[in-house]
């Protein structure tokens, strides 16, 4: 499947505002079982973008914006060409003895420990424990934990804020794809699942049945033996598959945040983001 996203992102000042210092997760690297066609980012007032690959290999781009103006756009263009995905049967029955080979052992640690959203809680951990078993592979714990979270949660912009920490999301029980993302991978590393956070879009298809399409995306990612990491949306209670478009990884929302930045002027500000993605 190839898809095509248009990602927009306009700030109107109330007054004029300078220093503008910006970080920008917006072009996708290749994964696998997705392949980037093509990616552009266009940025006014026109400036000039600093390109480079943070801790964790995503694409970042970095620019400035010294001069005062009332208007920032930020526009993100990209195709990609996703497959479908293919977990084997090892994969999906491998249990959490393979994590101790040191190789894979090294790779994951990053996704065992705490971030800064994701932080470890005796309720929370006490939860994962009641809805997984020892017994069940890692494929089947991490299904075990989004289907709960799907379950258990309502879907609800405006309940917490962008900077919500999970222990906040956990205890409302509701939320947006951000707070159920933070919720599986602080469950998921709770009984030493690896689990690290992804952020891109969705296609929705003709059918308009998945939720979360109508802006940025965010869902969790396990790290299965011989398959490697594999999305699953609690938001949506599926795996991300080819309808997914994934940009970037990281452990929490704070190191893939699609647009990031601080300038110097008034405090009054109007956000617009406009997100399209459609089938080629």
């Amino acid at each position: 499947m190839k898809l095509a996203v248009l990602h927009r992102t306009t700030f109107h000042y109330a007054a004029p505002v300078s220093l503008s210092l910006n970080t920008l997760h917006l072009e996708p690297r290749t994964f696998p079982y997705q392949k980037t066609i093509s990616s552009l980012i266009r940025v006014l007032p026109a400036t000039r973008l600093r390109r480079f690959t943070d801790l964790f290999q995503n694409h970042t781009h970095h620019f400035e914006l010294p001069e005062p103006h009332t208007r920032l756009e930020i526009e993100s263009r990209l195709r990609v060409h996703n497959l479908p995905l293919d977990i084997s049967q090892a994969s999906r029955t491998a249990s959490l003895v393979a994590f101790t080979e040191a190789a894979v052992h090294e790779r994951v640690w990053p996704y065992l420990q705490e971030s800064s959203r994701v932080r470890q809680s005796p309720d929370i951990w006490r939860q994962a424990l009641d809805v997984t078993r020892p017994s069940l592979s890692v494929y089947e714990q991490a299904g075990a934990l989004m289907d709960w979270i799907h379950r258990e949660f309502r879907y609800e912009p405006g309940a917490t804020g962008v900077k919500a920490h999970l222990e906040e999301s956990f205890a409302l029980k509701r939320g947006v794809c951000q707070d159920f993302t933070h919720v599986m991978v602080g469950m998921c590393r709770s009984v030493s699942v690896p689990a690290r956070y992804a952020s891109g879009y969705l296609y929705n298809g003709p059918r308009d049945s998945l939720v979360g399409a109508q802006a940025s995306h965010a869902w969790c990612e396990v790290y299965l033996p011989g398959a490697g990491w594999i999305g699953f949306d609690p938001t949506n209670n599926t795996l991300a598959d080819e309808r997914y478009v994934k940009v970037a990884v990281g452990r929490d929302y704070d190191d893939v945040a699609p647009v990031v930045g601080s300038y110097s002027g008034t405090a009054h500000c109007r956000l617009e983001v406009c997100v399209e993605v459609e089938k080629l």
